[in-house]
């Protein structure tokens, strides 16, 4: 498993019930989490001191119930590697559904990315990366605190305005970031007929979504010909390539079958790299040390040293 250790900010105090206690800044929130499926003592002061909580209705959805928790705050983290460090900021608000804004999780993904894309600007490479389902951003900025140029795309006009908010935030106003309002699907199939290229491909898709005119997505349904296609859109030096799954049934095994036949095998076969191996996952994939892996990823439980499950991500690095 990949344990996202490395906040300050934010901390995942206890679960149970069906819910986990966060620290987020200064505020306590309590939300609900299908993986909590234990019941344990509610030990810690911090379950009776909450700033907010979101009560999940029997009927599906929810409501939060506040206790003087702002409108939106903000929390920090500390980018470190390839020889850079670059403090982010987001904003977050509770909105629609328990989110705040902000999968804290994603952080050992970050910090995967980071130092390989600083090390390819060290050696004079321009790096374009493509973060499709980008929601707030927190890649985007990542990639673009790196020194990549970033096309950063959501269905969603509001979310696409968040991210611009925490990209102004962490001192990345003027990056060289291109935000589009459009449906993930739509936008590959444009850029392939455009034949752009990117160095590195990000992506992060919902269960079930809308685009920007009602396009339907399905994860089940079109998750493996998206692979297939944002495949064509690899340079042919290429630094990585990033899924992450919240999906009941896309667990790493999965994830990792795909990015191998969805991926890098038509990569191969188009530029021309022969004999790729097909190795367990985290082994050597073949030319050029490639590799394929894909695990759990996770956060640390403060109350009892344990790790909370919070989905799983697929990697190819080049």
């Amino acid at each position: 498993m990949w344990i996202a250790n490395g906040w300050k900010d934010y901390e995942v105090l206890d679960s149970s019930g069906g819910e986990k206690l966060e620290r987020w800044g200064k505020y306590i929130l309590r939300r609900p989490d299908p993986q909590v499926i234990w019941n344990t003592e509610m030990r810690l002061p911090e379950w009776k001191k909450l700033n907010g909580h979101y009560h999940r209705s029997k009927s599906g959805g929810g409501e939060w119930e506040f206790h003087d928790l702002p409108k939106e705050w903000t929390i920090g983290y500390i980018l470190r590697g390839g020889g850079g460090e670059h403090t982010l900021t987001f904003h977050l608000k509770p909105f629609a559904f328990k989110h705040t804004g902000l999968f804290p999780e994603q952080a050992v993904n970050w910090s995967w990315f980071y130092p390989l894309i600083r090390e390819a600007k060290a050696k004079g490479r321009e790096v374009r990366v493509l973060n499709l389902f980008a929601y707030t951003g927190g890649a985007t900025i990542v990639a673009a605190a790196a020194g990549a140029n970033v096309t950063h795309v959501d269905a969603s006009k509001g979310m696409v305005t968040w991210a611009k908010e925490n990209a102004v935030s962490s001192g990345l106003a003027e990056a060289p970031i291109r935000w589009l309002v459009d449906d993930c699907m739509k936008f590959v199939e444009r850029e392939i007929r455009r034949e752009k290229k990117y160095d590195a491909i990000i992506m992060d898709p919902p269960s079930y979504g809308r685009g920007p005119k009602g396009e339907l997505w399905k994860l089940e349904d079109l998750v493996f010909p998206l692979l297939q296609k944002c495949s064509d859109l690899l340079s042919d030096d290429p630094l990585f390539f990033l899924i992450n799954s919240y999906t009941t049934g896309l667990q790493p095994a999965v994830l990792s079958y795909m990015l191998h036949t969805a991926v890098l095998q038509p990569w191969a076969d188009r530029t021309g790299q022969k004999d790729l191996a097909k190795p367990a996952s985290g082994e050597k994939a073949g030319p050029g040390n490639i590799r394929v892996r894909a695990e759990e990823i996770g956060l640390p439980v403060r109350s009892n040293g344990l790790v909370l499950p919070c989905g799983a991500s697929g990697r190819i690095e080049f």
